[in-house]
Parts: C-alpha cells; sequence; structure tokens
C-alpha cells in the first residue's frame, strides 16, 4: 500500500503531538503535585477528593464556630466568677451587721457598701461581648437585660431564650444563659426560705428550718405561722388554708409540721406572723433580696428596742439564706459552663482527629508520588525524541540521496 508524503507528515505529526501533550499533563501533575487534573482524568478518584474535601471544608466551619463559641462561653465564666465573688463579699457584710454591738452609723456605712455591691452586680448582669450583644438578655441581646426603675426595683427585660451553636455534625451547644436562670432562680434542692412579716411587733427570732420527714402528708407546702394568745398556729398556704399545726408557745422549742421543725426564740407579740416557704415561692430575685437588705440596715435601731433588734436579725437571716440560695445557683450555671468548655475542648480533639484521618486519605487518593512520576516523565521524554528523531530519519530518505 502507497502512502502519500502529506499523510505520512500527518500521521507523524499527530502522533508526536500526542506524546507531547502526555509529557506536558505528566509535567504539569509533577507540578501540582497530584495524581489528576481533571475529573475525566480519574473519575473515581475526582469524586472522592470532591467528598473529603467537602467533608474538610465543614470540619473546618465547625471549628471556627467553636471558637466562638469558647470566646462567648468564656466571657460569661468571667462574669460568672466575679458575680460569685460579689455574692461572697455580700454574705460576708450580712454576718458581719449581725453584731449586735455595732451602732446604726456602722450600720448604714455596711449598707452602703453593700449598695456599692449591688450596683456592681447590675453591671455584671448586663455584662456585653464586646460587640453590643449582652450575654444574659436571651433573644433581646441587642438591649441591657436588666433596667433600674423607680425604688431601685430591678427588672428583668431579656426573656429565656438560648443562643445555640452548631459545634459539630451532630451537636448544638447553648452558648449563653439567660438572666432569669442566673440571677433570678434558685436550684430544686434549695430549703425552706423562712421570713418575719413587715408588721411584726414583737421580739420572736426565728431559727434554721430543719427537716424532719421528707415524706411527711405537708412537706414541700408554703406555711404561715401565725401567733395569738401565746399559741401558735401552723397554716398551709392553701385555698382554704389547713391547720398543720398547733399548740401553746415555748421559746425555743421546736415547732414541728410538714415534716419540718422551726424554733422561735423571744416573744411574738399577738398577730405576728411568719412565712415558711419553699425557696422558689419565698422570692428568688437576688436583686430584691439586696436591695431589701439595704433597706433594713438603713433604718435605725435607736428607740425601737428589743423588737427593733427582732426584726433586724429576722431580715439578717432571711437575706443569709436567699444571698447563699442565689449564690449556689450561680455556682450551678457555672458548673453548666465549665461542662460546655470540657465539651468543646473535647469536640476540638475528635475533630483534629477527624481531619487528620481525612487528609490522609485525600493524600492517598490525589497526591502524587514524586519518583514513580519522574521516572514516567523521564520515559515520555525519551519516547518522544525516538519518535521525533525515527520521524527526521524517515522525512530525510530520498531516492536523490542514492544517484
Amino acid at each position: 500500500m502507497r502512502i502519500s508524503t502529506s499523510s505520512f507528515f500527518e500521521r507523524n505529526t499527530f502522533a508526536m503531538g500526542l506524546q507531547q501533550q502526555n509529557l506536558f499533563n505528566v509535567q504539569q501533575r509533577l507540578s501540582a503535585g497530584t495524581k489528576f487534573l481533571t475529573a475525566g482524568d480519574d473519575p473515581v478518584g475526582a469524586a472522592r477528593a470532591l467528598g473529603i474535601g467537602q467533608t474538610l471544608a465543614e470540619s473546618s466551619q465547625y471549628a471556627t464556630s467553636r471558637e466562638r463559641a469558647m470566646l462567648q462561653l468564656k466571657r460569661e465564666e468571667t462574669a460568672l466568677d466575679s458575680t460569685t465573688v460579689l455574692l461572697q463579699n455580700i454574705k460576708a457584710l450580712t454576718v458581719q451587721a449581725g453584731n449586735g454591738t455595732i451602732s446604726d452609723d456602722d450600720r448604714a456605712s455596711l449598707a452602703t457598701a453593700i449598695q456599692s455591691s449591688l450596683d456592681q452586680l447590675v453591671g455584671l448582669a448586663n455584662t456585653d461581648d464586646g460587640n453590643g450583644q449582652f450575654l444574659f438578655a436571651g433573644f433581646k441581646s441587642a438591649n441591657p437585660p436588666f433596667v433600674a426603675q423607680a425604688g431601685g426595683f430591678v427588672q428583668y427585660v431579656g426573656d429565656q431564650g438560648q443562643r445555640l451553636m452548631q459545634v459539630d455534625v451532630a451537636r448544638q451547644l447553648s452558648t449563653s444563659d439567660d438572666g432569669r436562670t442566673v440571677f433570678q432562680s434558685v436550684q430544686g434542692g434549695a430549703g425552706y426560705v423562712t421570713a418575719g412579716m413587715a408588721g411584726n411587733s414583737g421580739t420572736g427570732v426565728f431559727g434554721p428550718v430543719g427537716v424532719v420527714d421528707a415524706t411527711a402528708p405537708n412537706y414541700g407546702k408554703d406555711f404561715e405561722i401565725s401567733f395569738l394568745g401565746g399559741n401558735y398556729t401552723v397554716s398551709t398556704n392553701d385555698v382554704p388554708p389547713v391547720v398543720a399545726a398547733s399548740g401553746p408557745f415555748t421559746a425555743g422549742s421546736p415547732i414541728a409540721f410538714g415534716g419540718l421543725q422551726i424554733s422561735i426564740m423571744g416573744t411574738p407579740a399577738d398577730g405576728d406572723r411568719f412565712d415558711v416557704s419553699t425557696a422558689k415561692n419565698a422570692g428568688t430575685d437576688i436583686f430584691a433580696t439586696i436591695g431589701a437588705l439595704v433597706t433594713a440596715l438603713r433604718t435605725p435601731l435607736a428607740g425601737g428596742g428589743a423588737a427593733a433588734q427582732a426584726k433586724l436579725q429576722n431580715a439578717l437571716s432571711t437575706a443569709n439564706v436567699k444571698v447563699t440560695n442565689a449564690h449556689d445557683n450561680v455556682l450551678t450555671v457555672l458548673s453548666s459552663v465549665g461542662s460546655r468548655m470540657n465539651e468543646i475542648d473535647a469536640l476540638d480533639v475528635g475533630g483534629a482527629s477527624r481531619d487528620l484521618m481525612d487528609k490522609s486519605y485525600l493524600s492517598a487518593v490525589q497526591d502524587l508520588d514524586p519518583a514513580s512520576a519522574i521516572s514516567e516523565f523521564y520515559q515520555r521524554q525519551t519516547s518522544l525524541q525516538a519518535t521525533q528523531m525515527t520521524f527526521a530519519k524517515l522525512a530525510s530518505i530520498s531516492l536523490f540521496n542514492y544517484l
């Protein structure tokens, strides 16, 4: 079969072009360090690499979210740490105020110190994250959650929403706690709180409430102890009230009711009443508690006699129990923050481990073996050079060379 000169040149040119293209492809893969440059080079490998790349990108986003969540929780932790210090200081000042030897002026000074701590506490409750978002406001984070009202009352204007952040494939984590949960709540395990009524005129001073039988029928209810004609009556706060106990009053003798017992010293006057309520029903607002404590300390005792002293002691006892409950509640929230921070650390470790495995697999799928690629490069280069030399030789053959 005869091959025309044009066909000869076309075929050889095409063959050399194909070899040059293959050589250039090897050069590109060597430069890029990858086994394939397009999905057409290795469809299966390209699909696997794309999937792993997406997984790594998602993991990177989760890591960024965890970093932001950790920053938010650290800010909250700092605010709660400062809150516990303030509450401990208020408790210490409350105990100091119970010293019967100090004067009205001394108590007024203590009231000023506690008022300063209250102002600092409101400031901590209105802590922001540095970007204008308030930590304890729930979803209403654009405005301060606690607002001072007339008469020293502090109102919560936030909500109880939880701001969640996606920190892993199947994990959303709360990065904040609302102010009502932190500053206006008590733990379920908090005990009873006793308080003397504002109109009491006797010298009765209550002691701590003790639990003697948590299985008693009326245990867990709220009670009121009233005095008349030397006798006491304990009634539940049900509608209508139920008498839980009654009898002659003896100073210092335990009064038992609803699985509880309490001792009252001094001599209550007729009509005096004491409220014995569960912590959640006794008033859980720490700002209101501290405000009432300041008012009690600023009330002079001079001229009031034993009745005024008894009223002050009862107010201090009530405040001490409520501040202790608030302190315990903040510690519980702080413990929750620490648990979430520990979880983020664990997720970071797990995420880093997964990333390492994914990157190793991705490397196996797409990373080029330099030794084999260089060997292929020289092989194709030699083949191209041989083809070029052969073509040059064949192209130069002519009968005129032999005449």
